[in-house]
């Protein structure tokens, strides 16, 4: 089958945080990753920030008749729809937070809607930045067919000094933003990649 992708067309990225605070770090991390291609800082992408918080908790009760509620059947369609992922993963008890592994378990009922398309991951936390959720996330990914890029591998410590957010969230650390910048291009190669094998 033919790519519907070439290197000039734009990318749809769905982007998905696994917080539902607005002030939440790792959802700055997604504004900030918007910003980076409405300024043309990275061309050839568009981010769509996703909302999961309209998702009942997964109860396959739900699905009647082959059909899901249409919160569920929105967001699967906004999957569908996208070309590639980008992640924002708070870390909860080493692993992904609730709201996350709901959203990513409703859209993987048949058919998965994930499969066979791109993903980054990038997470902001205390220690080791989020990545002990990234690990789990990737297990997952492993089964919904997702191929998550490997390098760069963006953890960012929210709470070391200078400060990386300002009070409402938004990352504000030049250093944090050109690491996020080569996580999108990174994204955008790979994208382009598996569409024109």
């Amino acid at each position: 089958m033919e790519s519907a992708l070439s290197p000039k067309s734009i990318i749809n990225v769905a982007a998905i945080c696994g917080s539902l605070r607005k002030a939440s770090y790792n959802r700055g991390l997604i504004r900030s990753a918007i910003d980076l291609t409405t300024n043309q800082s990275v061309t050839g992408m568009s981010i769509n920030y996703i909302d999961i918080s309209p998702l009942p908790m997964l109860n396959t009760d739900l699905e009647i008749d082959g059909k899901y509620p249409q919160s569920v059947t929105t967001f699967r369609d906004q999957i569908l729809q996208s070309d590639c992922f980008l992640f924002a993963s708070p870390e909860y008890n080493y692993s992904v937070t609730a709201p996350l592994k709901n959203a990513i378990d409703w859209a993987s009922r048949p058919p998965n809607v994930w499969a066979d398309k791109a993903a980054a991951i990038v997470s902001a936390g205390g220690g080791f930045g989020g990545g002990r959720s990234q690990y789990v996330l990737r297990q997952s990914g492993v089964y919904l067919d997702l191929h998550f890029i490997n390098k760069p591998e963006f953890f960012l410590n929210a709470f070391e000094s200078p400060p990386k957010f300002d009070d409402e969230g938004n990352l504000i650390d030049l250093e944090a933003k050109e690491r996020l910048k080569s996580v999108l291009n990174a994204l955008k190669a790979f994208t382009l990649r598996l569409n024109n094998k």
